[in-house]
């Protein structure tokens, strides 16, 4: 489809809905906490569409794309990811991610974002304005891309500062810190150790960072033995 109307919209709609499986629908109802419908739609199929619209015009596809059912958001949300020109994709990203309200669209937007790889200073210094955003899934973008994209040495303090300065105490925040500090302490021990131990992040927070660390098949025996010693004591 070379230009979008309300008309084939409309038609594209059906389609998303000729794709449910109510099983996954019943599944994903479960797991994910939206304000969007969930038609039910397993994420091969979602990431399929989405390609073949990446294909045609972005530009009518999102002057008429609508945000009813879940599926549309992440569909819009992979589609945005596949554009190859940063300033045409900075017109779009700002609206885009005031849409997110979920861990899943979130986490796969961001890992479909492979454009920042390209540019990562820039990128660094965009994605850390929604890390000190005070609405909870901007700041989980901001530490997804992190994860994604921006462990290595430049990154790793100004990481650690950003964290410390986190203020709201939310589930997908803090799950967000914990998955990004399990990932920083595999990659760079030394560093994230001694950020761990004079961390001031939340129990809640700190405790499941020592978790998901100790899940990982990359972590010897020692040091989980020696991070869980560390683990805070619940009041």
């Amino acid at each position: 489809m070379k230009n979008w109307t309300t008309e084939s919209y409309s038609k594209y709609r059906h389609v998303l809905k000729s794709k449910q499986d109510r099983t996954y629908q019943e599944f994903q109802k479960k797991c994910i906490q939206t304000k969007y419908e969930i038609i039910g739609i397993r994420v091969p199929i979602v990431r399929r569409i989405s390609k073949e619209i990446a294909k045609r015009d972005i530009a009518s596809f999102l002057k008429v794309t609508k945000n009813k059912y879940y599926e549309e958001v992440l569909i819009e949300g992979f589609v945005l990811a596949s554009m190859k020109e940063k300033e045409t994709l900075l017109k779009y990203l700002p609206q885009y991610i005031e849409k997110i309200d979920n861990w899943a669209i979130c986490d796969g937007f961001c890992a479909s974002l492979k454009i920042v790889e390209k540019e990562k200073s820039f990128w660094f210094s965009y994605f850390k304005e929604y890390v000190s955003s005070n609405e909870v899934f901007k700041i989980r973008v901001g530490l997804v891309m992190f994860l994604n994209y921006f462990i290595s040495p430049e990154y790793l303090e100004e990481i650690f500062s950003l964290i410390e300065e986190i203020t709201i105490d939310s589930y997908y925040v803090n799950m967000a810190i914990a998955w990004l500090l399990c990932e920083c302490f595999i990659q760079f021990r030394e560093e994230t150790l001694t950020y761990l131990v004079k961390s001031h992040i939340n129990t809640f927070t700190f405790n499941k960072t020592i978790s998901k660390i100790k899940e990982s098949f990359r972590v010897n025996e020692e040091d989980k033995k020696y991070l869980e010693s560390l683990r805070r004591k619940v009041k």
